[in-house]
């Protein structure tokens, strides 16, 4: 049985293959995006990027799916013309969280409605290349293959997530709603990246060009204020551990909470302050400094219970699998021991050694 996807599954998911048809069959040509009429597409386009960089929101009004379409092409655009990393991460980490909001209400709204799951059936076949299964025995739980759950779990550090933790029966994982769709966020993330990252354009519409110069001055002027690079004492010790988060945080990558954690905490022990930690965490492709701000102010103590929290020890670094010792680490049980101290000096206390 063929399933076509109505107009309003093209507005939520236009990353879908019937909307690539759709451009292709409406002869549409990227340069019309230099039309007067297409001001509309490309400022809505254009903001849309901005609130997810700036305020990393992800509220957003449909329109119809045309404008839908046009909307999600001129963002792609914009990204691959600027080429900035970060903020292609950025974007396709928050385009995948509101995508996600659509998935979670219609797959809430399959287990009454046949057509419906049809359709969310053959989204997650065409774009994840996976078989789900509804639950009929017991409502609203979907299913999939011990396999292909172990294939994708294995990026979240959580412990829920952890086999041992889920309900298995019979070869499948059982999932709520909100789990099925949350365990596809990071490949509905690298879908959106690689559809930005295969465009072949010689040449940009030159309005879209002028979005994208505007994109890049913007980061320009994050650059000089965040680089983690620069909060760093050349003269000193960083530790193995905070190094190749700042190398993470430098590559636009996402951290886990426990390596949040150990960042923030480190950097109140060294005295930061607020203001200066949250421009080193703009960096994160998820970043939302209402919820940044207030996390520091809670490890802070300026907070909630008043209690300050103090860094991690080594030992629970490396249960977290946060730890990259080197020689400078020897005889520390925390980071911050090495607050303070010169490389040079723990070099020829090694020599000795």
């Amino acid at each position: 049985m063929s399933i076509k996807l109505g107009t309003n599954d093209l507005a939520k998911y236009p990353f879908l293959n019937e909307a690539s048809t759709y451009v292709k069959e409406t002869h549409f040509d990227l340069q019309e995006f230099d039309r007067t009429e297409m001001e509309f597409i490309l400022n809505r386009s254009f903001n849309k990027i901005d609130n997810f960089i700036k305020n990393g929101e992800t509220n957003y009004k449909l329109e119809k799916f045309e404008i839908e379409i046009l909307t999600f092409l001129a963002s792609l655009l914009i990204l691959k013309s600027a080429s900035i990393d970060i903020i292609t991460k950025k974007f396709a980490l928050f385009e995948s969280m509101r995508f996600e909001k659509y998935l979670v209400e219609d797959l809430k709204n399959s287990f009454k409605d046949e057509k419906k799951r049809l359709i969310l059936l053959k989204i997650f076949n065409e774009i994840f290349k996976i078989d789900i299964f509804c639950e009929t025995i017991v409502n609203e739980f979907y299913k999939i293959r011990v396999i292909d759950y172990i294939h994708r779990s294995i990026v979240f550090h959580e412990e829920e997530w952890k086999l041992i933790n889920r309900t298995v029966k019979n070869g499948f994982v059982y999932l709520n709603v909100n789990e099925i769709v949350r365990l596809f966020r990071n490949e509905l993330s690298l879908l959106i990246i690689d559809k930005i990252k295969n465009m072949k354009l010689v040449t940009f519409p030159d309005k879209v060009l002028k979005k994208s110069q505007n994109l890049k001055i913007y980061w320009d002027s994050i650059n000089k204020r965040s680089k983690v690079s620069d909060h760093v004492n050349k003269n000193r010790t960083t530790p193995p551990c905070i190094d190749h988060i700042y190398k993470v945080l430098n590559n636009g990558e996402n951290l886990p909470h426990s390596a949040r954690l150990l960042l923030a905490t480190f950097l109140l022990f060294s005295e930061k302050n607020i203001e200066e930690i949250i421009e080193i965490f703009k960096k994160l492709p998820d970043y939302n400094e209402q919820i940044t701000r207030y996390q520091l102010e809670h490890l802070s103590g300026k907070k909630g219970s008043s209690k300050k929290y103090f860094v991690p020890s080594c030992e629970k670094i490396k249960l977290q699998n946060l730890c990259h010792e080197t020689f400078v680490c020897k005889g520390i049980i925390n980071p911050i021991q090495l607050l303070g101290k010169r490389r040079d000096e723990i070099e020829k206390e090694e020599g000795k050694g």
